[in-house]
Parts: structure tokens; C-alpha cells; sequence
């Protein structure tokens, strides 16, 4: 792909579109499947940069894992329980959920493992996970004491207890400790320490950790109990498309006054980002959902304020049609962003002010107000969803650019080519 790439402006956008598989639901299921007793085949699965970390883990941990691209499925031949193999240096690229998955269920094998990603992972919190994984009697460390990746775990088992697990910053720590908890030699019980963040992703993995076999009592989503040793059941399992993703097509109808209808996803879905539809409906667009679809159509739009903490993926998404607004969007409780592939409130403010809106950044939010748009080259500061939302400006405004858009390769490798799409 170029190093930039020009965003054309379209008139409005009348299509229908299926996603991706979603990456979270992939990697959920590829941990359940490794951690399973026989085979299990995952229909729909997203081939991209985080789930190919993934897979090549896993594969390097001495589980069989094939991948038919062409067929949109992975089969994976389980362990029945930890890694088969004693040592093992693990690279994770970026991708926050293959490395604090991975972590939590290397505790559960017996040998030295090491786990390291790019520069930008190496900034990413991992400390509290390993605080919670002490407090069940693992060994896992920060090599440089920074409190980030490089991880080194030196597994024997995880005994199981009661841990402390902090839910600010992530909620994949609480999630990979859930995937890696049926694993202990005994009991686990998991307790939430302050706010949570990103809900919806907390009650995803418990679904998807269900269909594999392993039911999780939980009080409120604050407490956890997992009756440990319980092994997950190999299966097939069908993986929805990507919500996240659906939210720049929805978005695209909102822009450009248009009509798009996302097939395989419904307002039950397991993932929580298709509420994003729900924010665009406040602010003036027609939603309709149906069984195995939802349709968003573009109207006069409206400044809102919303507390994003839930569909914390979006906010960049609902950042590009606040642009197109009557009046300012206030997106608040979303400081946790900060610590995602990049300081995504910090790169938001920086990128819009370079289009013309007029944006107050905070500790938790932004304020945008649109003014007159221009054309400008964007930086994406290798964030696939800074790349995916900041286009959608483009099919609006004319003089777009978008800069290193090879970054989508992280979770949606086609992305340019399907929005392309849309307009023809």
C-alpha cells in the first residue's frame, strides 16, 4: 500500500456490507479453543495482523493451528489445558488482547516464557495484571521493571486463590485472567477494584468462554467465581462480524446522508460497539435493526454528549461525524483510551484542529466543534482506528489524505478497498 493514501468525497452512500470477522471474539475463541480438549473449527474468523500474532503464538506453544484463509476458518487442535511446550520467546506485535491473553494462560504451563511486541507495546500497562497473577500464585514479571512488555513468566502452574484485579486501565486483564482461571489447580475468585472499563468486552468473553464449555458466576460483573480445573469443550463456533468495523460504515451513511445496511450483526450481538448506532440515532440518524442486520440512514446531524466508556473503540469513529454536526459532542469517561496503540484522545485533538474543528482535549473527553473543514494530510500514528475514522472525512471534504494507511492491517487489512467500494 502507498504511504498515503486520497480520500475522494462521494455523494451519499447507498450499500450493503459484511465486516470482517471481529478480531476480539477471534482471539477470545482461539484461547478457549487452544485451552480445549480436541478440535475445534472458528467459522468466520478475522485474518489480520492481531489474529495472525495470535495464531503464530499459539502455533510456537506446539498446538496445531490451521488456517484456511480462503474459507474464512481456523482449526485448532486444543492442549486440554496449558501449553504443551517448556520454553518459548513469543513476539505480539501490537496487539493488546495477544498479550495479556497469552500471559494469564502461560501461567497455567510448566517452564520460562517471554513475551515482546513492538516499541509502542513496550508502553503499554501490563503491571496489574501481573499483580493479580501474583496474588494466584504465579510468577510473571516486567523485564526492565517499567511495568510494560517485555513479560517473562516463570510458569509452574497456577494454584488458583482470590486476586485483585484493577479495572481501569483494561478490561482485557480481567479478561485474560478469566480465559486462564478454569485452567488453575483449584478455585479462582476474581474481584473488580474501582471503575471498569469496557464493560461490554467483560460480558463478551464470559459468552464466548460458554459456548466452550465453562459457565463463570459473576456478581454484577464486580466479582467472579471460577470452579477450577474445568476444561473447555472443543466445538465449532461462528464469530460475528467485526462491530468495531461496522461502526465506519454505519458512520459513512451518517456523513455522507446516506443509507447503510451492516448484514450479520443485530442489536443482541455479543459485542457491545454495536451501541454506536444507538449515539448516531441521538444525534439525528435512523437506525433499524433486524434479525441478521442493521441499517443506519444519515439525517441534519446534532451535537451530542455521550459517555463513551462502554464503546470506547468508536470514539474516534463518533470524533469524524461530530465534524458534521449543528453544535458541539462532548464524548466523556474515556481516559483509558490514552493507554490504547496510541494516546488516542491526544492524536483525535491533533488531527481534527489539522481539518479546522475546534476541539478542547481533557484528562476523560473531547469537545468538537465543527467550524469550516479543509483538506489536510492526517497522521494515523500507527493506529488502525485513526486511520478508519479519519477517512470518513474525506468522503465529505475534499483534500483528504491519509498517512501510512498500511496500519489497518492490524484488524482490517481490506479497509480502503471496501470503503472504496461503497461509492461505486
Amino acid at each position: 500500500m502507498p504511504q498515503s493514501i486520497d480520500i475522494q468525497p462521494v455523494g451519499p452512500i447507498h450499500a450493503t456490507v459484511r465486516p470482517p470477522g471481529s478480531k476480539s471474539i477471534t482471539n477470545r475463541a482461539l484461547v478457549c479453543a487452544a485451552l480445549a480438549e480436541g478440535t475445534s473449527t472458528l467459522v468466520g474468523a478475522l485474518d489480520s495482523e492481531d489474529t495472525q500474532v495470535m495464531m503464530a503464538a499459539l502455533a510456537q506453544l506446539g498446538l496445531d493451528v490451521a488456517h484456511d484463509r480462503d474459507g474464512r476458518t481456523i482449526h485448532v487442535v486444543g492442549a486440554g489445558g496449558g501449553p504443551r511446550c517448556e520454553e518459548a520467546d513469543l513476539f505480539v506485535a501490537n496487539s493488546g488482547t495477544t498479550v495479556r491473553f497469552l500471559t494469564a494462560m502461560l501461567t497455567s504451563g510448566h517452564g520460562t516464557f517471554r513475551l515482546d511486541g513492538t516499541v509502542r507495546m513496550r508502553e503499554r500497562p501490563i503491571q496489574d495484571l501481573l499483580d493479580a497473577l501474583a496474588q494466584l500464585g504465579a510468577r510473571a514479571r516486567c523485564e526492565t521493571g517499567s511495568g510494560c512488555p517485555p513479560v517473562v513468566i516463570e510458569a509452574a502452574g497456577l494454584p488458583g486463590g482470590k486476586a485483585t484485579v484493577a479495572g481501569n486501565l483494561s478490561s482485557q486483564f480481567l479478561s485474560g485472567l478469566l480465559l486462564a482461571a478454569p485452567c488453575a489447580v483449584g478455585p479462582v475468585e476474581l474481584v473488580v477494584a474501582g471503575e471498569l472499563v469496557s464493560k461490554p468486552y467483560i460480558e463478551m468473553t464470559l459468552a464466548v468462554m460458554r459456548s466452550f464449555g465453562v459457565e463463570v458466576q459473576n456478581e454484577g460483573l464486580s466479582r467472579f467465581t471460577i470452579n477450577a480445573p474445568k476444561k473447555f469443550a472443543a466445538r465449532s463456533y461462528a464469530i460475528e462480524p467485526d462491530a468495531s468495523a461496522a461502526s465506519y460504515f454505519f458512520a459513512a451513511a451518517a456523513v455522507t446522508g446516506g443509507r447503510v445496511t451492516v448484514e450479520g450483526l443485530s442489536k443482541s450481538s455479543l459485542q457491545g460497539d454495536v451501541a454506536f448506532c444507538e449515539c448516531l440515532e441521538k444525534m439525528g440518524c435512523k437506525v433499524e435493526y433486524a434479525a441478521e442486520s442493521i441499517t443506519v440512514s444519515g439525517g441534519p446531524l446534532r451535537g451530542i454528549e455521550v459517555d463513551m466508556n462502554a464503546i470506547s473503540d468508536t470514539v474516534q469513529t463518533l470524533s469524524a461525524v461530530a465534524l458534521f454536526a449543528d453544535g458541539p459532542t462532548l464524548i466523556h469517561n474515556v481516559a483509558h483510551i490514552r493507554h490504547k496503540e496510541t494516546d488516542r484522545l491526544a492524536a483525535l485533538a491533533t488531527e481534527l484542529r489539522k481539518l479546522g474543528a475546534e476541539v478542547e482535549e481533557g484528562p476523560d473527553r473531547l469537545r468538537i466543534t465543527p467550524a469550516t473543514l479543509h483538506g489536510a494530510a492526517l497522521d494515523t500514528y500507527d493506529d488502525h482506528r485513526m486511520a478508519m475514522s479519519l477517512a470518513l472525512v474525506g468522503l465529505n471534504v475534499p483534500g483528504v489524505s491519509i498517512r501510512d494507511p498500511d496500519c489497518t492491517q492490524k484488524t482490517y487489512p481490506d479497509y480502503f478497498a471496501d470503503l472504496a467500494s461503497l461509492s461505486r
